[in-house]
């Protein structure tokens, strides 16, 4: 699977500013909104539902929000970088700096799982994670996740 091809033009944000877990998915919220043409207010809700059943912080400063969204046709993702690490509630209860949305149809169920079975994958690789933190522009981000996203010979 193509994370890159995941995510939506002008889905990656690399912002500061966030004091909460609240407002970290807020910043996320705004860009899946522009993304996607959804409300923000729909997609905070989906959101906020998703993480009342259990935190989606992965660990190791790393967050994978995901909801289903009426009225979307495909799995599209944002990335959020946030300059400070809030407090996430995450497994290894380390604050996240790192954001990977994911947004699918409600009745994609298989799409959904592949996409989130691959960005975990990804961000479990402490290089990737330090370069998406070094990375100083968008086009660089997005350049990550497609070369993650190739076969390892033809890398």
């Amino acid at each position: 699977m193509d994370i890159g091809e995941l995510l939506a033009d002008g889905g990656v944000v690399l912002r500061s500013g966030a004091s909460s877990k609240r407002q970290a998915l807020h910043t996320v919220a705004e860009a899946a909104a522009q993304a996607l043409g959804t409300p923000e207010s729909r997609i905070m809700e989906a959101l906020l539902e998703r993480e009342a059943l259990g935190s989606t912080g992965l660990g190791s400063g790393v967050a994978v929000p995901h909801a289903r969204l009426e009225g979307i046709t495909r799995v599209t993702a944002v990335f959020v970088r946030l300059e400070t690490p809030v407090a996430y509630g995450a497994v290894d209860d380390r604050p996240v700096d790192l954001l990977f949305a994911l947004f699918a149809p409600p009745r994609d169920g298989a799409e959904h799982l592949r996409a989130l079975a691959a960005v975990s994958r990804a961000l479990r690789s402490s290089e990737m994670r330090e370069q998406l933190r070094q990375a100083r522009t968008a086009d660089a981000i997005r350049a990550l996740f497609v070369r993650d996203s190739l076969p390892a010979n033809a890398a």
